[in-house]
């Protein structure tokens, strides 16, 4: 089948420069003989007129250049469509790219999309709302709700926000059911992740796999500030998977499930895929196996 791609690009997402892209795309996708369009990122994340072209017009991939909010909200409003997804990461995290094997390079991301392979991948929904990657509560929350507000993007303004807070970072209770078993904690934060890092190649739940039905929660605990880091990269980084009943002394609980619910009594800030979310006291997570076709790079 003849493949027609539209590319969507976020004119705010990250500092690279829009129009050398435009070009990029152009000329690699005019040089496979590929039909093709460029349009911007719905700002409003209403993706119905995108919809009515993929429908009457037989497209058959579409293409998101932006972060990984940015391709929350596209695959939210597209995924019905059946289409096969690529990405070309502009934001400052990529995390769902970087799972896929989708390199931060333009030039070769767009080249992933002409010769990678389309993988049915798990998405989940928090409450009401689509989650592609990563959904946390805490600490790294906190980060994402400044980062929001800040004029100037990129990882260097993040990099700082995570450095500020860290000194400052508190740990917040919660009260988690999975699996049969029900517990409470207190932690600094709770992720609850689709992909294997929270992004920019930062490893947080390392046996994450994007097609498995499961989803990995990591709680790191309330212990010393000065261990907190040392902790997560011994125990998380070292890809330890423990039954919850077995990890409730360890600094870090690390599990997988399918379903969740958390009580966040203390309203903890939230974010799904990086995007700051309202606080919610009651969280019902649920994974959504094999939700969309996302392309891979082939050697994933």
């Amino acid at each position: 089948m003849q493949r027609k791609i539209i590319y969507l690009i976020n004119p705010i997402s990250g500092t690279k420069g829009k129009s050398s892209l435009k070009e990029l795309i152009a000329r690699e996708t005019s040089k496979r003989n590929i039909p093709f369009e460029i349009l911007p990122t719905a700002i409003d994340g209403d993706y119905s007129p995108v919809k009515y072209k993929i429908e009457t017009e037989q497209v058959t991939d579409v293409v998101i250049c932006g972060g990984d909010g940015t391709v929350n909200q596209v695959v939210k409003g597209l995924a019905s469509t059946n289409v096969q997804f690529g990405i070309i990461p502009m934001g400052s995290g990529n995390g769902l790219a970087l799972a896929a094997g989708i390199p931060k390079a333009s030039a070769k991301a767009l080249e992933i999309v002409f010769t990678g392979k389309a993988l049915l991948t798990d998405g989940f929904m928090v409450n009401e709302h689509f989650a592609c990657m990563l959904c946390g509560l805490g600490f790294d929350a906190q980060v994402a709700h400044q980062f929001a507000d800040q004029p100037k993007r990129g990882l260097g303004t993040y990099a700082s926000l995570t450095t500020r807070h860290f000194f400052n970072a508190k740990p917040y209770p919660f009260r988690v059911n999975a699996n049969k078993l029900e517990f409470s904690t207190e932690a600094f934060f709770l992720s609850v992740a689709n992909s294997n890092q929270f992004g920019n190649n930062f490893t947080i739940a390392p046996q994450a796999v994007l097609s498995d039905g499961l989803l990995d929660v990591v709680i790191v605990k309330k212990i010393a500030k000065p261990l907190l880091l040392l902790t997560v990269m011994r125990q998380v980084l070292a890809g330890r998977i423990r039954r919850i009943e077995n990890s409730m002394s360890s600094p870090v609980i690390y599990f997988q499930t399918s379903e969740l619910f958390i009580s966040n009594p203390a309203e903890a800030p939230i974010h799904i895929d990086g995007e700051p979310w309202e606080c919610q006291r009651q969280l019902h997570i649920k994974v959504l196996p094999h939700y969309f076709k996302l392309i891979h790079a082939a050697t994933v």
